[in-house]
């Protein structure tokens, strides 16, 4: 479980690092914002290298469930977008996905 905790630590980093360049490339703001876009990006980069996994592919690619869910949550409380409904919908299933890739290979020997 405590890989789920440093998926959502990674998440944050990555979405806030992207974000940054986001608020510079696209609305315009200060090209000082790409300082702690990179700092933030490192950090991600940093924290993702904690989940305990065989494989680096596999603990990124059950990642992707997590970053989803916190991608929404983003919009949610810092752009201040309320997510549909199909929106949760969708990112329900790719966290099950993320459960199953990353549950799975100890299932398997069992």
């Amino acid at each position: 479980m405590i890989n789920y905790f440093w998926f959502f630590v990674a998440a944050f980093f990555e979405i806030a690092g992207c974000y940054a360049f986001y608020l510079w490339l696209r609305l315009g703001k200060s090209i000082w914002w790409v300082v702690p876009a990179l700092i933030s990006l490192t950090c991600f980069g940093l924290v993702l290298t904690r989940v305990e996994a065989a494989y680096a592919g596999r603990a990124y690619a059950a990642y992707g469930g997590i970053y989803i869910v916190s991608s929404l949550l983003w919009l949610a409380l810092v752009e201040r977008v309320r997510p549909l409904g199909s929106d949760w919908v969708g990112a329900l299933l790719c966290v099950a996905g993320a459960g199953i890739i990353v549950f799975g290979p100890r299932l398997q020997q069992g």
